[in-house]
């Protein structure tokens, strides 16, 4: 991996299983794919992080079992209750600028109280995000410059202190992450200054928090526009590189980077990935962990057809296309890619109801609720394992086993329009019969059994038919008697 000029070879790539060394292809035209489940290759990293909590519908819908079912590892504060937040924002927790940060009475933590303990009683933890919510309507309100960026920083530090140390009636949550503000590049909905303004107000904010509090982990500035890449060479973009090098020039605290990352390609978020950590580390930034925390499916890798201009029917269509069996294969796909890649910690966007996320307005799970499900039930077998799998046929794929050694996984995602016949060659079960239960992921009337038996021998040869797009788990007990 290699930075010189800005540039990232995006031919550095790895992926998480391995290229077959033999035809990719079977006789029959069949794309082989191999698992050798006694070949250990690490873990499954958790990263189906996620944004926004489960309390929303104005206080009539709750997500909370929904939620819980996928083992969430951490769940980002941004856009909560959107379009009209009223939780989590400056605006909602220290609703006057000119208040007094040291005092209890300038503070409204009533509604965030109960967001944050709705998000905790799924078990996920929390990377609270200190800032404003985008603000799409042509009159701006709360994304301006603070007037005082120390007064700002100290009603952080009140805020810290209300869900970390018990502070105004508060909690002992440990909140490690906090983030100050999102996507200061995206302009004017998220920020109406220039870039030094910004610089200024995280200088000032991250200097006076990590000051307080030299444990917890302060970071930012979720940049959206990151870069591009040219001819196979990722190049920063201004802001970017600007944010970058002030933070070094400055000495600033950075114990996280965030960034985003919308695409159709599961394979540029990897790219991604890679960039973003090349980019820390030729600053001096080894130790500054990477977070992708907002990521998804953008069909057609356009924003055209999700803007205000865009007829209200194709606009719907998009929405249908993200919510449907594409996004949930999009999404376990490109959770496996990042198994191999350098981040920390990765967040959907996002976990609540509507536009961009898992849910109907009505809180009814769409089909990519599944897609995170299904790699939730993945992670059942953390085990790692080896796979060898055909190259550029579009497929997705990783395995692995329980603790106990007592239930094997393999979950395989086909993105893209084509059907694909698999020949599917599975070695190195710790038993010598196998029952399987083979179950697509994707519709929104949730997981479907599509096949199952008993198979025995110590390899097994299974014939899968991923439709595209498709998500395919299979599952491996021991045989009963």
């Amino acid at each position: 991996m290699t930075l010189a000029g800005g540039a990232f070879a995006l031919n550095s790539l790895a992926f998480s299983a391995e290229k077959s060394p033999t035809s990719p292809l079977t006789e029959n035209g069949q794309i082989r794919i191999e698992v050798e489940f006694d070949k250990p290759n690490g873990l499954l990293r958790p990263l189906h992080g996620v944004n926004k909590g489960p309390l929303v519908g104005g206080g009539l819908v709750d997500l909370t079992a929904s939620l819980k079912a996928l083992h969430i590892p951490w769940t980002r504060l941004h856009d909560c209750h959107f379009p009209n937040p009223d939780v989590v924002d400056m605006q909602a927790v220290f609703p006057r600028p000119e208040a007094d940060p040291g005092l209890e009475s300038s503070y409204d933590f009533a509604r965030t109280d109960r967001y944050l303990e709705g998000i905790r009683a799924t078990g996920s933890g929390i990377v609270y995000r200190l800032g404003q919510s985008i603000e799409h309507e042509p009159i701006k309100k709360w994304v301006h410059p603070p007037a005082n960026a120390a007064r700002w920083a100290d009603a952080c530090i009140g805020i810290i202190r209300h869900y970390n140390e018990g502070w105004a009636n508060g909690f002992h949550f440990g909140i490690p992450y906090w983030e100050i503000w999102n996507e200061p590049e995206n302009r004017p909905v998220m920020w109406t200054g220039n870039d030094e303004q910004f610089f200024a107000l995280y200088r000032t904010a991250s200097r006076a928090i990590k000051g307080k509090f030299p444990h917890l982990k302060i970071g930012g500035p979720a940049i959206g526009g990151t870069g591009s890449f040219t001819n196979g060479e990722f190049q920063e973009s201004l802001f970017l590189k600007n944010f970058l090098d002030h933070c070094q020039r400055e000495s600033l605290p950075l114990d996280f980077f965030s960034w985003h990352c919308y695409t159709d390609d599961p394979k540029e978020i990897s790219a991604r990935a890679r960039a973003m950590r090349a980019s820390l580390d030729a600053r001096g930034f080894v130790r500054t962990e990477s977070h992708l925390n907002e990521w998804n499916y953008l069909p057609d890798n356009s924003w055209s057809p999700l803007s205000r201009e865009t007829p209200a029917a194709e606009r719907e269509r998009a929405y249908e296309k993200m919510a449907g069996p594409n996004g949930a294969a999009f999404i376990a796909a490109a959770l496996m890619e990042l198994q191999d890649s350098p981040v920390e910690i990765a967040n959907l966007f996002h976990a609540e109801t509507g536009a961009f996320g898992l849910f109907s307005e009505q809180g009814v799970p769409y089909g990519n609720y599944y897609g995170l499900l299904a790699f939730a039930r993945l992670l059942e077998t953390a085990h790692r394992v080896k796979i060898v799998v055909a190259e550029s046929h579009g497929l997705s794929c990783a395995a692995g086993l329980n603790v106990d050694g007592k239930k094997a996984s393999l979950l395989i995602s086909s993105f893209g329009p084509a059907a694909k016949a698999i020949e599917l060659s599975v070695k190195g079960l710790p038993w010598k019969g196998s029952d399987f239960e083979m179950q697509r992921y994707g519709s929104p009337e949730g997981p479907k059994t599509i096949e199952r038996g008993s198979l025995i021998g110590g390899q097994i040869k299974l014939s899968v038919h991923a439709p595209g797009p498709s998500l395919t788990l299979i599952t491996f007990l021991e045989k009963r008697d």
